[in-house]
């Protein structure tokens, strides 16, 4: 081959065109051009040569980055919208276009024609109550598969509105200084600095439980060991918790979780001595402080005598005990997580571009109405409650109405906390935590009025969705003082075959007691044929 006729190449591998020809190209004849015409073609020539040869590079350049930009597009982008039913009554989208990285999630991408795939999805009909009165049920909800809910994960916070700084009152020895509310633990706040705290601004110190130090969980009450407080203060995308006091509920071991879940989501289970005791005598606790999915988090120097106010501090100080936590799911002690947290988060919070989820009461909507329902089912002292409405009555409370939508109620079924720890969030359930230190320990009287005086400053809301759909995603279990209530489960009857009478002289059982069923109850009328044909014969004689 001669090589003068590839042209020459510039260290990028592409022709050199300079407008001169190689000076190993054919030269034209001359006798057939002047001198003048043959350079003229000459020069010609070689820029028509060298421009063929680098349009021909350019287009196979442009052709293989189509083909890649096609191929990346086809990986990426490939989607389906088919849903496929899941055993608990919730649909589920699997292969949904997402963007992974290689140190965190990001929120996917769809395509914007088509959107979220649970955006068309309505709840079916209720069942026809067919005359009897029907009681909460569990009702479909659309997620997304766990991998994916996983990938839609936001890269960055929520913003947090006005305020972007908040910090704790500390207070080593609390005295209490006006004659209702407070603890040593939560400290006695004044009615001022109560009100003074739902005027948010940029930069706040509130109460918020733990006043005697500057490490949650180290003396102040509601103490923690050293080797589970630095455990506690980890960073994690993404934590459950839930909490037993009193040896009040059994462990309920989630189900469903997926293997990322289970690799990254630690489950926290807060419990005090008493139900440490039992655990261990019942050899459910294992020497590495576990029962399952949950790591066991020993609670010494409880602060109340209460073990459902106990159960407050982890429920709504959480972002207190694990302060370097982006999401959190809460779940009461009696309930079972059947969901994967990420396919909950996402469904309730990212999907909402809401930073605080919570479920609305399944039958009432009203706090009278759930304050009378709490004195008749003897919640709490029926005094302590009429104070506390009657005080929140003073301050404006009124009855719910349609003119407060699109607020959709003003009672939460409070077992189910979904939140992102942001400023804003953690100043909330500050200040609910501070109005059940004050007042009752009955969180629903309390959610609405500090969730109405916190909106009524900033532009902030709660996703209250339905019971329906909480009921989805975990299973309620009984308290075990009910349980221990319950007369044990009878053990089904066991019928045992009548014994086998043998005949001594022939060695075969009897005909009598062998035949069961069928068979006894046609011998039975073969026995009455014989007989009656021998009265006949007598009858004859």
């Amino acid at each position: 081959m001669n090589g003068g006729s590839l042209g020459q190449r510039g260290s990028y591998g592409s022709l050199l065109c300079d407008g001169k020809s190689s000076n190993n190209a054919r030269k034209p004849s001359s006798k057939m051009l002047p001198v003048s015409s043959r350079e003229k073609e000459r020069v010609l020539l070689g820029i028509t040569r060298c421009l063929g040869r680098r349009r021909f590079a350019m287009l196979l350049l442009v052709s293989l980055a189509l083909l890649v930009f096609i191929w990346g597009s086809f990986t990426v982008t490939k989607e389906t919208t088919s849903p496929t039913v899941r055993p608990t009554g919730s649909l589920h989208f699997d292969n949904i276009a997402i963007v992974s990285h290689r140190s965190t999630v990001c929120h996917y991408r769809v395509n914007s024609t088509l959107g979220h795939p649970c955006d068309k999805f309505s709840l079916p009909p209720p069942p026809p109550s067919g005359g009897r009165r029907i009681g909460p049920r569990p009702c479909p909800v659309c997620y997304i598969s766990a991998e994916q809910a996983r990938a839609s994960m936001p890269c960055s916070s929520s913003a947090s509105p006005v305020l972007h700084n908040l910090t704790y009152v500390v207070d080593e020895n609390p005295v209490k200084t006006e004659s209702h509310g407070g603890s040593d633990f939560g400290g006695y706040p004044s009615l001022k600095q109560r009100n003074d705290s739902f005027d948010i601004r940029e930069s706040m110190t509130v109460h918020c439980g733990f006043v005697k130090g500057n490490r949650p969980g180290f003396q102040t009450g509601f103490d923690i060991d050293e080797a589970d407080l630095m455990k506690l203060e980890d960073s994690h995308e993404v934590i459950v918790a839930s909490a037993i006091f009193g040896n009040y509920d059994i462990i309920q071991q989630p189900q469903n979780i997926s293997e990322a879940a289970r690799k990254n989501v630690p489950f926290y289970m807060f419990i005090d001595k008493e139900t440490e005791m039992y655990l261990k005598n019942s050899s459910a606790l294992d020497s590495n402080m576990r029962i399952g999915l949950w790591r066991i988090i020993v609670v010494r120097n409880i602060p109340y005598t209460d073990a459902r106010r106990n159960g407050k501090v982890p429920k709504l100080l959480l972002h207190r005990l694990l302060p370097n936590v982006r999401y959190s799911i809460w779940i009461d002690g009696k309930l079972q997580l059947v969901v994967d947290p990420y396919q909950v988060l996402e469904r309730f919070l990212w999907q909402q571009n809401a930073s605080f989820a919570i479920s609305r009461h399944y039958r009432r909507f009203d706090v009278f109405e759930e304050a009378e329902a709490n004195k008749a089912a003897g919640k709490y002292g029926n005094s302590s409650i009429d104070y506390q409405i009657e005080f929140y009555k003073k301050e404006g409370l009124s009855p719910y109405s349609k003119a407060k939508l699109p607020i959709t109620s003003d009672v939460p079924e409070g077992c189910v906390i979904i939140r992102e720890h942001i400023p804003i969030t953690n100043l909330f359930t500050c200040l609910w935590f501070n109005e059940v230190d004050r007042f009752t320990a009955r969180d629903q009287l309390s959610f609405s009025t500090v969730r109405d005086k916190m909106m009524a400053k900033v532009d902030w809301s709660i996703n209250m969705f339905l019971d329906c759909e909480r009921r989805n995603f975990v299973i309620q279990a009984y308290h075990k003082d009910l349980l221990d209530q319950m007369p044990p489960p009878v053990a089904p009857a066991i019928r045992h075959p009548p014994p086998l009478h043998r005949d001594s002289s022939s060695g075969r059982s009897s005909g009598k007691n062998s035949r069961r069923g069928r068979d006894r109850r046609s011998g039975s009328r073969q026995h009455r044929k014989a007989a009656a044909g021998i009265r006949e014969k007598q009858a004859f004689l």
